[in-house]
């Protein structure tokens, strides 16, 4: 045995960094022979998002894309032997459950399931039912002891519940008309024992030839509905995307039938999603921000980024519907989703701008430095407006509490940038922006939301200021392209110790998958340990538009020197 570990390992030396192996996850599920759907779809959205798939077939069918001649379930003692050698070598991060056809099935599964959250070696298994009850044509495939040994015996274990709008229907035992019903259910599911539940489907509720003008504004989404029963932090920190509080999250709405297997599909990338950042966590030699930091909202929004791309490129391969295509790890801006307040309402955007490397035209949207300089006070922001190659600044208050001096700052550093020609950007203290007619204010998630609540943004808008949101999960991204703000920052790329940072370094490798999920024409700001002219390179290289500094100015012998460097290095195509 030795002998093979060391052969194993023969391949690597000390310049070669070591893969971590990846998370597994099991498919408790059916097989559909036709291949779109069921186990065969689970293994490939598996592997698409970087887990490793196990399966225990529950069910096997004869079928196609026009339909299904034939289901038989193999006897329980077979499905206990796959899972129970499973369980035996090859422990699981996530699991993901779709169509238990009996109760007698459905029982076996809550036993494993209890047995496994019992021995979970330290770390969470992470649970993803998906109740394959009622088709999306409205057909019913399990009888009502199969759905009540579910609900019993299976809820408890399950960290998300996926059902479709029928299947939340059938489960409630009632309609759900609007998008108060679909709240609603959410909780009324939640109360019958698991822990989260997606309701899909939410844009089937808005009839195209009976909305209203503004409803029709948002037929060509698909819309969802995502509540889960965890603690809300505490209320200075929480977010727009904390799943407690409930969440809608919203993605183009691609006209097609080759929709085959999107349930299936969805429910293994979310449960691979959720393992993939609790592997993350385990292993301090590969922790990385974003992907540290998957929990519920942000493995829903990756699985919806997945789902959606693979709808897109859905073909038809039978006589019937195609399935949707397996695709790769979420990496485009137009399936990624967003988080909204309003399932009924399209929100304008904030003042756009432009990168400075996009290419120029002749229209009057104002271009984002190459450079954001974050000081705190007075002299500094002299200083730096005073400084050929400075655009744009922006002004961060920590040593202060008082609402009047804060104001009576904010009203100093833009009466100097005003002067001067320079754009001031307000670090969460909105109030004091607006009153003093300051370009634009950046705000972290916890500070967007207690800016949402007081109908900051609303003013904001309304004067014409111009937002920046910052990000650090996925999650956290998708409620910032909800609000359609000017630029969306990440932090932090490097590890830093100018400010306090609940978050893991982001990574080159992350950077480089944040702009390809932020809509190109918004510009994309990175922070966060940037102190040399080689780190602006690299993340210029990576695909930063603008990198926000403190250090590498701050502390510059020759500012003049520096802000020039900096520039010049952010040039570099």
């Amino acid at each position: 045995m030795a002998a093979a570990n060391n052969n194993h390992n023969s391949n690597t030396n000390d310049n070669t960094k070591v893969i971590p192996p990846p998370p597994i996850v099991y498919t408790i599920a059916g097989s559909d022979s036709g291949g779109g759907a069921g186990i065969q779809a689970d293994l490939h959205a598996i592997k698409a998002m970087g887990g490793h798939g196990c399966s225990a077939i529950a069910a096997l069918t004869a079928q196609n894309s026009v339909g299904v001649s034939a289901v038989h379930a193999p006897p329980i003692e077979f499905l206990r032997a796959q899972l129970d050698a499973l369980v035996s070598d090859l422990f699981p991060r996530g699991i993901k459950i779709g169509m238990l056809a009996t109760k007698e099935v459905a029982n076996l599964v809550g036993e494993v399931l209890k047995e496994l959250k019992e021995k979970n070696n330290g770390s969470r298994v992470w649970v993803v039912l998906d109740p394959v009850m009622i088709s999306t044509s409205g057909s019913k495939l399990i009888d009502d002891d199969a759905v009540d040994a579910i609900v019993k015996n299976v809820f408890p274990y399950a960290d998300v519940v996926t059902p479709n709008k029928f299947e939340a229907e059938a489960l409630l035992g009632r309609k759900l008309k609007t998008p108060e019903d679909v709240q609603k259910g959410a909780q009324d599911i939640l109360a019958m024992g698991c822990k989260g539940v997606l309701i899909k489907g939410g844009h089937t509720l808005i009839d195209e030839k009976d909305a209203t003008s503004e409803l029709k504004a948002t037929i060509t989404y698909a819309q969802d509905y995502l509540l889960t029963n965890e603690e809300l932090p505490k209320e200075e920190d929480r977010r727009l995307c904390d799943s407690a509080s409930g969440i809608w999250l919203r993605s183009k709405r691609w006209d097609t039938e080759n929709t085959h297997g999107t349930g299936c599909t969805l429910s293994s990338a979310f449960a691979t999603a959720l393992a993939l950042g609790e592997t993350k966590r385990l292993d301090e030699s590969s922790k990385e921000g974003a992907t540290s930091s998957i929990y519920l909202s942000d493995a829903c929004c990756l699985a919806k980024a997945y789902v959606s791309a693979g709808i897109q490129q859905g073909v038809q391969l039978g006589a019937g519907p195609g399935p949707v295509a397996q695709t790769t790890f979420p990496s485009s801006y137009e399936h990624f989703p967003s988080i909204i307040a309003e399932p009924t309402s399209d929100l304008p955007a904030f003042l756009p701008m432009k990168a400075y490397s996009t290419e120029k035209s002749n229209d009057d949207i104002p271009v984002l430095g190459r450079i954001l300089p974050i000081v705190d006070t007075v002299e500094w922001i002299r200083k730096l407006a005073e400084t050929p190659g400075v655009e744009d600044i922006q002004l961060r208050i920590k040593d202060e509490t008082d609402v009047g001096k804060i104001a009576e700052r904010v009203q100093a550093c833009q009466d100097i940038c005003a002067k001067e020609g320079v754009r001031l950007w307000i670090n969460d203290h909105w109030e004091a922006a607006v009153q003093a007619g300051c370009f634009g204010v950046h705000v972290g998630q916890e500070d967007l939301l207690k800016c949402k609540n007081a109908g900051g943004l609303e003013k904001l808008r309304e004067k014409g200021i111009a937002l920046g949101i910052s990000t650090h999960s996925y999650g956290e991204l998708a409620a910032a392209i909800g609000i359609k703000p000017s630029y969306i920052s990440l932090g932090p790329i490097f590890a830093t110790s100018s400010k306090k940072v609940g978050f893991d370094p982001q990574g080159l490798g992350i950077l480089s998958k944040w702009r390809d999920l932020i809509p190109p024409s918004i510009p994309f700001v990175t922070i966060g340990g940037i102190n040399t002219i080689d780190a602006a390179k690299s993340n210029r290289q990576a695909g930063s538009d603008c990198i926000a500094v403190i250090g590498a100015v701050t502390k510059a012998e020759n500012l003049p020197e520096r802000i020039q460097e900096l520039n010049e290095a952010m040039l570099l195509l």
